[in-house]
């Protein structure tokens, strides 16, 4: 897996992910503004507390000089204000929770909505792994910098600003010293966050390469031990995690000088303030109870700012892993379906002219393919490997749009229907299975979860399924994994899926494969009375399987190069012949 070059966000870069970010969350406009008025609310409070302090100290004149009832009275006022503003925290905290987890659901869905949409190539060209990671650690991480940007940010920007009103009712001169100095703190802490966005933003590129290979080797763990793949898989794994620990060190690292660095400049302005405020003290200017409540006002004006710097440090990984998430919930989603719908009931004559198709625009694969098959035909697919029968499959059910030509269905033009009622038209049994996790009864209703569990039984007994199914522990109730079943048992709760859905066409790409020849036979059987009456595609490398088929195409190199009934090919004495002999005559190709 090769790593792909990180490309550093720039500012401008930043600003509008952060922008899409905020677009989400104005979804939520109330609960926004209620979380800033909170916020609001909260600080005053806060604020208004260090004042009945000061009032308290002030009454304290001397030895014998204590106006205890006054002290009592200002201690009951500052109680419940302590208990009004822990609850009006408590109630921000709660609403910007759900901001925060109504934000990153919506965002999380959009990803798996664009999944959805986007084409097959989009997933061929990023592994799955990455996805995932994007997906679910990126947005975890987005929503962990969103928590702490809203329970920091706004109550720390209301901070600065209310605590600048209050201490000007006080003292001009020592306020204005503040403002002056402050600044350098959040400048310092500005230059470290610069300084650690690369190595958050090349940690969050790193783990996703970890994350697509540990998917890839415990998916494929039976090939890693059959290869002997391992100590070469713990390599790969040893290097990606070298740079994994490298970029966190380096990016904990930048981030972790950030909230020191900050301390210690407002330690500095902390001790100059209480330093000027003593001179004021002594010449009259301020009472003890007044510089109190200044240096409690310098103390909390200064906060925010430590705050506010571990925030954009949080903001700053949190935006590189939004852009990623981002990246893929504005990947080009795949061509505009039409809202037409292929004409039911489907005969099933597929017409294919002139089509054209590559991958990639150097290396063409499918050039100038042709072919009619009428309702109700057997079209067998045969050749080497490579050739492009899968590729015909992909056309056909439009996984991909053709690059020139045309197929038609029952003469309309596949690209002006839907993709649904084309696909639905179809039944596909691929040679590589898929379960999901659940019952058997989910696995095999896939298609038509309407179903009754005699339809369904019945589908099974067609497919020869039920014998093995009747035998787990709750029937058709048993849960089961993609680990549970041989690969035998998967195919054939794979075929009767389609069974199920008595499609108007089908489409075996390999369908038996991984089947007994025991078994094989009665699942041809049963296919054979499927097929009846319906347009069927099937590909093969084994050539036993498709004799009965009404015509056989032999492809290679995109092209069709034979084409008839599999006594006709042999008697032409053909590619077809060679490839036959090859497998039931031992002769080489």
């Amino acid at each position: 897996m090769s790593k792909k070059p990180v490309k550093k966000m720039t500012r401008e870069e930043t600003r509008t992910v952060f922008g899409k970010v905020l677009h989400v969350i104005g979804n939520y406009s109330l609960l926004l503004f209620l979380s800033v008025l909170l916020a609001a609310v909260s600080v005053i409070l806060q604020l208004y507390i260090p004042i009945l302090f000061g009032q308290a100290i002030d009454y304290i004149l001397g030895p014998s000089q204590v106006d205890f009832a006054a002290i009592a009275v200002i201690m009951k006022k500052t109680l419940f204000f302590i208990i009004l503003a822990s609850l009006v925290t408590w109630v921000m905290n709660l609403i910007n929770n759900r901001l925060t987890y109504r934000t990153v659901a919506d965002i999380r869905a959009k990803a798996i909505r664009r999944i959805q949409e986007v084409p097959l190539s989009y997933l061929d060209r990023n592994s799955e792994g990455d996805i995932v990671q994007r997906v679910i650690a990126d947005v975890d991480q987005l929503s962990d910098g969103l928590l702490l940007g809203f329970s920091e940010l706004f109550s720390g920007i209301v901070m600065i600003v209310a605590t600048l009103i209050f201490m000007l009712q006080r003292s001009v001169s020592i306020t204005l010293m503040v403002m002056i100095l402050t600044p350098v703190s959040f400048l310092v802490a500005r230059f470290i966050a610069g300084r650690s966005f690369s190595m958050f933003q090349r940690q969050t590129e790193v783990r996703g390469q970890q994350t697509a290979l540990i998917n890839e080797m415990v998916g494929s763990e039976k090939v890693v031990k059959a290869f002997n793949y391992g100590e070469r898989a713990s390599e790969r794994f040893d290097k990606i995690n070298k740079d994994l620990q490298k970029y966190s060190v380096r990016a904990i690292f930048f981030s972790s000088l950030t909230n020191p660095s900050t301390r210690a400049v407002n330690a500095v302005i902390y001790a100059l303030v209480a330093l000027v405020g003593s001179f004021m003290i002594l010449g009259g200017r301020l009472t003890v109870g007044t510089l109190t409540v200044l240096l409690t006002y310098a103390n909390q004006y200064m906060k925010p700012f430590n705050d506010i710097s571990s925030v954009f440090t949080e903001l700053t990984n949190a935006m590189a892993c939004a852009a990623r998430v981002f990246e893929l919930i504005e990947a080009e989603p795949q061509s505009t379906d039409p809202v037409v719908e292929l004409p039911k009931p489907v005969k099933g004559d597929v017409s294919i002219t002139d089509v054209s198709f590559s991958y990639t625009k150097d290396k063409p694969l499918i050039e100038h393919f042709n072919l009619s098959a009428n309702a109700g035909r057997r079209i067998a697919i045969v050749g080497p490997t490579g050739c492009g029968k899968t590729t015909f499959i992909n056309l056909l059910m439009r996984f991909y749009d053709v690059n020139a030509g045309t197929i038609r269905i029952d003469g309309t033009d596949t690209q002006l229907v839907s993709r649904h009622s084309l696909r639905e038209s179809f039944g596909m049994v691929l040679q590589d299975t898929w379960l999901m996790n659940g019952t058997v009864r989910e696995n095999i209703a896939f298609g038509r979860p309407e179903a009754s569990d005699g339809e369904i039984i019945t589908a099974a007994k067609e497919a020869h399924s039920w014998d093995f199914i009747r035998r787990l522990p709750k029937k058709l109730d048993t849960i089961i994994n993609d680990d549970d079943l041989s690969q035998g048992q998967k195919q054939l709760l794979c075929i009767t899926r389609v069974m199920l859905c008595h499609p108007s066409m089908l489409i075996l790409d390999e369908a038996t494969s991984s089947i007994d020849t025991r078994t094989e036979l009665l699942v041809q059987d049963a296919f054979d009375k499927l097929m009846k009456g319906r347009t069927s595609f099937i590909v093969a490398h084994r050539l036993s399987t498709i004799r009965n088929a009404d015509a056989i195409l032999v492809m290679k190199d995109g092209h069709i190069i034979e084409q008839g009934t599999h006594d006709e090919l042999l008697a032409a004495g053909g590619f077809y012949k060679t490839l036959y002999e090859a497998q039931f005559a031992g002769v080489a190709t």
